[in-house]
């Protein structure tokens, strides 16, 4: 289906579910964003390589591109809860769960344009929403998945782990393995694994695909085990099925970390800088300003 008829498709759904004439998909340029409130949110692709051939991409991470608009549509009074990084009562959850559809319906529709590439999409669900989803996760964004023409079994879910919410990780874990059964894959996100009985337990338990940390939280922690860690954390990963990603590398050093203590798959603009005459056009297109 053309990508403006699929826009089109989206915009009479969202009406129908909000019994509200607002439209909030755009088209323009060939590139698609969406209205929430005063920002519109578009899509940035960051290529997700082999840690030791890291000219070879295996899937793409999709990360929100925010600007302001000018005119206040809907939901405005919530637009800075919803952007910040703290849990909220009960009453938020539809308001996420809202901005995390959106987000993604402009993920997928952006993405198409670059299927060609293959591998996978890597694209974030706020812990909220999976807690303010009771059941059938997945289940709405399979059916955007699949109006697209694509297949749940090519779309990986990341979750962020955050402390915030270590009394909810039974309900979180419920929720991921709903994506699970429904065909998704499953990534779990941490900054670093400070906590490693806790964050290894959620590992075991879950048997995610994929479990990235990031770069640039390390190059800021101060501690002589990290290496001894990193390397549990492989093997863990390793153990459950799993392959461990490291994100967000803007040095060599930290491709060197990455080399050293057996990431299988690495992202960041270090390698955009390094290899974009390698790369072009699809670094060129989608690997700009990714903000981690």
């Amino acid at each position: 289906m053309p990508l403006q008829n699929l826009v089109e498709y989206f915009n009479d759904r969202f009406g129908q579910e909000h019994r509200s004439s607002f439209r909030p998909f755009l088209l323009e340029e060939g590139t698609i964003s969406a209205l929430f409130g005063q920002i519109k949110i578009g899509s940035v692709f960051s290529p997700i390589r082999l840690a030791q051939k890291p000219a070879e991409i295996v899937g793409h991470a999709a990360k929100l591109k925010v600007s302001t608009h000018e005119v206040q549509y809907l939901y405005s009074d919530e637009i800075e809860n919803l952007l910040s990084n703290h849990p909220h009562q009960a009453g938020d959850f539809e308001s996420i769960i809202n901005f995390d559809r959106l987000s993604r319906t402009v993920h997928m529709l952006n993405y198409l344009p670059i299927t060609h590439l293959q591998g996978a999409l890597f694209v974030e669900v706020d812990p909220r929403h999976i807690l303010g989803v009771k059941k059938d996760h997945g289940a709405y964004f399979e059916e955007v998945i699949g109006q697209c023409g694509l297949e749940t079994k090519n779309v990986v879910i990341i979750m962020a782990v955050n402390s915030n919410y270590a009394r909810h990780y039974q309900e979180l874990v419920t929720g991921l393995d709903n994506y699970r059964h429904r065909g998704y894959q499953i990534a779990l996100k941490f900054d670093y694994v400070a906590q490693e009985g806790q964050s290894f337990d959620l590992i075991s338990k879950l048997s995610p695909n994929y479990v990235s940390l990031s770069a640039r939280h390390l190059d800021h922690v101060r501690d002589n085990a990290m290496f001894e860690k990193l390397r549990d954390l492989k093997a863990l990963v390793v153990s459950t099925g799993g392959q461990s990603i490291l994100q967000q590398i803007d040095q060599k050093k930290s491709d060197l970390l990455a080399r050293n203590t057996g990431f299988d798959l690495v992202q960041g603009n270090y390698y955009e800088r390094a290899s974009a005459p390698v790369f072009s056009p699809e670094s060129l297109e989608v690997g700009v300003s990714a903000n981690g």
